[in-house]
């Protein structure tokens, strides 16, 4: 391994993380111009923005001849968000989701992953996949927007009313995101897309390099160094998010860009060229990135509330699948034994124990439903009324 290949992957996550930076920054600007709330904004603009390096890397990757790192990437990214990114942001703060993240965004998430899974069964991603995936986000994002605008439409315009009233006869802006020209950001977005693609091209070589070096499928690679790298602007947002407080659009976040990440990612990638699918992505990977965004969906329905125990659960299966990883590429003489560990005891204790908070959440739940209905007006007597 060269000095040249440590410094390009260096250099490559560098301009990832500040075209990222840079990009989520002009796209939250323009979305504050166009009033949409807090959740709707991480479950589309800063989604899609903080996955634009998974993009950048996966299609690059594509168009280099190395459609393992571009799949690995897409689920080694989706992976690390919920349980590396949401784990350590939940560790520093627990989030908060609301009714409509468990009901409709997780839902939707589970069946973007299992969709991919069906159409990488035959060991390719097809044009006919990619555009059915890029599709189903489309379909997803336009109607997230429409609803969300006409539910909010009527607050929107009134704080935009009330700000124009503020603002009336200043000459300037008064600071801040919302109050920067359009065209600013405008180009602070363009800025992080050109970012990204010369840090992408950057990442490329250099993890082609290091699978060559270590004896290591790009695949491997995928799963683990750059999908960690590109993932890395969904934990700051993730945590920058908790920490003020915006705690719906920190998860929102991740959601978003686990959706994008399969539907643009992996759709627009195979619209370019037909993506190959290792067999063990299809037995193993594929299968985890379905799990894991299964058990986001009780972890959040209990309580509505991701606490600082589930976040320490979520960043202890990360380790656990990155030492799986690294053990089955080194064909390390602790993996059958790790393997059955996880296999026979961690995991189905975990799983029961998921059903278990999920089944007593529906019966607290159910109860409270009843006392709400309860009556509770009384005669004099003590007794009911009618």
């Amino acid at each position: 391994m060269s000095v040249l290949t440590v410094a390009a992957l260096s250099l490559g996550f560098v301009l990832l993380i500040g075209g990222g930076e840079v990009l989520v920054r002009g796209a939250g600007g323009l979305a504050a111009v166009l009033g949409i709330s807090p959740l709707v904004v991480g479950l589309t603009v800063v989604a899609f923005a903080t996955s634009a390096p998974e993009l950048a890397v996966s299609v690059d990757a594509a168009l280099s001849g190395y459609p393992g790192l571009a799949v690995g990437n897409v689920v080694g990214s989706n992976i690390a968000n919920i349980l590396l990114i949401l784990g350590l942001t939940a560790i520093v703060a627990p989030l908060v989701a609301t009714s409509r993240i468990v009901r409709v965004d997780i839902p939707i998430m589970v069946l973007f992953s299992l969709v991919v899974l069906l159409v990488a069964l035959d060991g390719t991603i097809s044009f006919l996949d990619g555009l059915l995936l890029f599709a189903g986000l489309v379909t997803y994002t336009t109607a997230t927007i429409v609803i969300a605008r006409k539910q909010d439409g009527d607050r929107a315009t009134e704080a935009l009313d009330t700000a124009a009233g503020d603002g009336a006869g200043e000459t300037t802006p008064t600071g801040g995101d919302t109050s920067r020209p359009v065209l600013l950001n405008s180009a602070l977005v363009i800025a992080g897309v050109a970012l990204l693609v010369i840090g992408a091209r950057l990442l490329v070589t250099a993890a082609s390099d290091l699978a060559s070096a270590w004896g290591m499928s790009d695949l491997v690679i995928g799963l683990t160094v750059v999908a960690i790298g590109t993932s890395l602007p969904e934990l700051a947002t993730s945590l920058v998010a908790a920490i003020r407080g915006e705690r719906d659009l920190a998860i929102g976040n991740i959601v978003g860009s686990n959706m994008f990440n399969i539907g643009a990612v992996l759709g627009m990638t195979s619209l370019i060229t037909p993506i190959g699918v290792a067999p063990g992505a299809i037995r193993f990977d594929l299968p985890i990135m379905l799990a894991v965004s299964l058990a986001l969906l009780p972890i959040a329905f209990t309580g509505m509330a991701i606490k600082r125990w589930e976040g320490l659960l979520f960043a202890g299966f990360y380790a656990a699948y990155v030492a799986y990883v690294v053990l089955q590429a080194a064909d390390h003489d602790a993996l059958d034994p790790f393997s059955a560990a996880m296999l026979w005891f961690v995991i189905p204790i975990t799983a029961l124990w998921l059903i278990v908070l999920a089944t007593y959440e529906l019966g607290v739940r159910r109860v409270r439903g009843q006392a709400r209905g309860r009556p509770v007006a009384r005669d004099d007597g003590g007794r009911e009324g009618g």
